[in-house]
């Protein structure tokens, strides 16, 4: 059995995260964190990670990234491992994150979908192939509560395809102006809307041709699903910075 801390409890993840861990028959939430108290759930809840008293197999996070320094703290003065679901990190934090991995073990992903995953993969493979005859754009959308822009997971697939390019690659946000396009651009844009769950699609657009590659979430039991193995995976690890690349063993 792994028993989860589960921060960010009463959030729309962590909602999701609640019921599909029902699920699953290795997994036993024992402790929320989050700023509103509401409890309706089958664990006590805490307003913040230091006031928990029940012991842990994983930390899950599912927040907002000021809540990363007390993590950090708990989990190493605890030696637990911490899944860090949040996206928003600025590059301080991020190079935090790294630090500490040294000391305890840290997953952190922008997107918990394998089918996500599985398309990262697929654009490290791919992407040197194409990126001379091809224009590379993404497109992400995202319901109109998302607060980051560009999303997390647009990120992760163009610093993908930037780091599997041998030429020069540059990103580019939108595009406002009279001005062409240059070769060197990836442009990558953020639609916000309604109740989008989340889609991501990356156009690769040539001469005459197109490819698309295309991801559409249609619920938040994807993305809990993914960070309940994740917590699984975690259980008993040793020190260090492991993604949905690890897991997956892409």
């Amino acid at each position: 059995m792994v028993k989860v801390i589960l921060c960010g409890c009463n959030g729309k993840m962590g909602k999701a995260i609640t019921q599909t861990a029902l699920s699953f028959p290795n997994i036993d939430i024992v402790a929320g964190v989050d700023k509103s108290l509401n409890n309706n759930n089958l664990y006590p809840i805490f307003s913040n990670i230091n006031e928990v008293n029940v012991a842990a197999d994983v930390v899950l996070d599912f927040s907002r990234p000021e809540a990363l320094d007390d993590l950090l703290g708990y989990c190493n003065k605890n030696s637990t491992p911490l899944v860090l679901c949040t996206t928003g990190y600025s590059e301080d934090q991020l190079s935090k994150i790294s630090e500490e991995s040294k000391a305890i073990p840290i997953f952190r992903s922008a997107n918990m979908s394998i089918g996500v995953n599985v398309v990262n993969s697929i654009l490290r493979n791919i992407s040197n192939k194409l990126y001379k005859d091809f224009d590379i754009e993404i497109i992400e959308k995202h319901h109109n509560q998302k607060v980051d822009a560009p999303s997390g997971t647009a990120l992760l697939l163009a610093n993908t395809i930037k780091d599997s390019i041998d030429g020069e690659r540059e990103f580019s946000y939108g595009r406002v102006g009279n001005c062409k396009r240059e070769e060197k651009e990836i442009g990558i844009h953020a639609v916000r809307g309604g109740t989008i769950v989340g889609e991501h699609d990356v156009i690769f657009a040539g001469i005459g041709e197109n490819i698309e590659i295309k991801h559409s979430a249609l619920s938040r039991e994807v993305f809990a699903a993914g960070a309940l193995k994740a917590c699984e995976f975690m259980k008993d690890k040793t020190p260090g910075l492991y993604n949905m690349d690890d897991m997956l063993n892409l």
